[in-house]
């Protein structure tokens, strides 16, 4: 193959790549149904939501700095690290945050084996019931990745998928602490809701950075005159069954 060529394959490689993530994973797209990363409001509200937990001790630092600013959040939580952690779960739905579904274990594997994901949801859930004593109503799918099948299966187990806007693409990379605040502040109008990570996949990991953006980041909003809501009060939908 010629170089022009074998850079055609390559420029139409990375079109087909980003097509891809736009269509199946970018949180603004609603092309297969409602996927909400944002709502229409002229009030500065914003929603704190966090993926991958329970992980300790990162989860927990949140809980104290998100409760002595009296904030409530949204934790969508992976069914293995629940079990890994249950009173971090019970603790933070004691305090008033919500927690929502994020599968089980947060594979991707998962999605290319039919049924799998719904059987991920299920147990979850089972899980969440256990450790929250509720049953969610909120979900959300891991990489925010959807398709109709699986907008149909979460319809089916009574849950509302829940998108977002990430707060720095690295953030899972733990950059720098005010590297991930500068990006989630400049992303951040009225009615967003905000993604960060207090887990990664199912595995935990230091999330210290992460912890520390958090408190960068609410301090920054707060100074504009932000006010932090769950994801349930910002979409105005039942947070539990």
């Amino acid at each position: 193959m010629s170089r022009l060529g074998a850079a055609a394959c390559g420029a139409a490689g990375v079109a087909g790549l980003a097509a891809g993530y736009a269509l199946f994973m970018a949180p603004g797209c609603q092309l297969f149904g409602a996927y909400p990363h944002r709502v229409r409001t002229a009030e500065p509200v914003v929603a704190l939501t966090f993926d991958d937990g329970p992980n300790e001790p990162y989860t927990s630092q949140l809980l104290d700095y998100l409760d002595s600013r009296r904030i409530r959040a949204t934790f969508f939580q992976v069914g293995r690290c629940v079990e890994r952690f249950p009173d971090t779960t019970a603790r933070m739905v004691a305090a008033g945050h919500v927690v929502g579904n994020h599968s089980l274990t947060h594979r991707f594997g998962t999605y290319l084996r039919p049924g799998r994901y719904a059987e991920e949801v299920r147990r979850t859930q089972e899980i969440l019931v256990r450790h929250a004593g509720r049953t969610p109503a909120l979900a959300r799918s891991p990489w925010l990745w959807r398709h109709p099948a699986l907008l149909r299966t979460l319809r089916a187990a009574g849950l509302r998928p829940v998108s977002g806007v990430f707060c720095h693409p690295l953030e899972v990379l733990q950059i720098s602490a005010a590297a991930i605040a500068r990006a989630a502040v400049a992303k951040t109008g009225p009615g967003t809701i905000l993604i960060f990570h207090d887990g990664f996949d199912a595995r935990g990991g230091d999330r210290g950075q992460t912890v520390a953006a958090v408190r960068r980041t609410v301090e920054a909003l707060s100074a504009r005159g932000f006010r932090f809501v769950t994801v349930d009060e910002l979409l105005g939908v039942p947070a539990y069954r």
